[in-house]
């Protein structure tokens, strides 16, 4: 998580929210990384996790990630855990979750659906506190600046804490 921490604040300078995304492979090596990027590449699908999906397929030389792990500071929304389940990624490990758009546990769990043939396994809330300060301060920091805040002001967004916990 330490890494995509580090990889999260390389998107501020651009605009873009500050998440940040890392998949390892089976071994632990890294494949891919990817911070948000939609601001930066007028991109509604340079998303963290779908630019670190890219790259680790790149990487291992195959779109099917087995055995890989994202680990990611923001949970993923409806078309990250779906990139998620196509790459066939194992586990998906996630700083804060997000009451709002979540898609992996909180308003949605598209990734444990039994409906699907492929199931992601989910751990959450690692590095929490750190990754929710992280989204605090950028959107702390626009709202001074006049544009427009954080989605919310419920205590609970990116707090590491599933809505209805």
């Amino acid at each position: 998580m330490g890494l995509a921490l580090d990889v999260a604040r390389r998107a501020a300078p651009t605009g873009d929210v500050p998440v940040g995304a890392v998949v390892l492979g089976p071994d632990g090596a890294v494949l891919g990384e990817g911070a948000n990027r939609r601001e930066a590449d007028g991109d509604p699908t340079a998303h963290a996790e779908v630019l670190a999906l890219r790259e680790a397929a790149r990487t291992a030389g195959t779109w099917r990630l087995e055995g890989a792990t994202l680990v990611v500071t923001l949970e993923p929304c409806t078309m990250c855990a779906g990139a998620l389940l196509l790459a066939r990624v194992e586990r998906l490990v996630l700083g804060a979750w997000d009451p709002k758009a979540g898609a992996t546990g909180s308003v949605l769990d598209v990734v444990r659906d039994r409906r699907l043939p492929h199931r992601v396994e989910v751990v959450g809330g690692v590095r929490e506190d750190e990754c929710g300060d992280l989204l605090r301060a950028f959107f702390a920091e626009r709202r001074g600046a006049g544009e427009r805040g954080a989605p919310s002001d419920d205590p609970r967004v990116w707090t590491g804490e599933p809505p209805g916990e």
